[in-house]
C-alpha cells in the first residue's frame, strides 16, 4: 500500500511539527515490520507545505500503524499545528533505484 499525505502546517509551529513527524517516522519504521518506508519533503518556496510518501507492506499494515501508540501520540501532538491534510492512495507503476537502497 502506498499513500501520500499532503499537509499544510502552521508556519509558526513548523519546527515543532517537523520534530514530531521525524519521531513518529523513526518509531514506525523501527518498530513496525509492515511500515516499509517514509519520505517527508517540504516545498522549497513554502516550507510549511509538507508531502509524505508512505509505503506499507499491505493495507493491514497501514490499519495496524494508525492504531499504534506512537501514531496516536503524533496525531494528538500535531492536531493544532496542521491547517490542512489531503490523503491519496496510490498504485506503484514502476520502481527504479540504485542497488542497496
Amino acid at each position: 500500500m502506498v499513500r501520500t499525505a499532503k499537509i499544510e502546517v502552521d508556519p509558526a509551529q513548523l519546527e515543532q511539527y517537523n520534530a514530531a513527524l521525524k519521531e513518529q517516522m523513526k518509531m514506525a519504521v523501527s518498530e513496525e515490520p509492515g511500515v516499509l518506508s517514509y519520505y517527508a519533503v517540504a516545498d522549497k518556496e513554502h516550507p510549511s507545505h509538507i508531502t509524505i510518501l508512505e509505503i506499507y507492506a499491505d493495507s493491514a499494515a497501514y490499519k495496524s500503524h494508525i492504531e499504534t501508540a506512537h501514531f496516536k501520540k503524533y496525531k494528538a501532538t500535531v492536531k493544532d499545528m496542521v491547517k490542512s491534510l489531503e490523503l491519496t492512495n496510490l498504485d506503484i507503476i514502476g520502481v527504479a533505484k540504485k542497488p542497496g537502497m
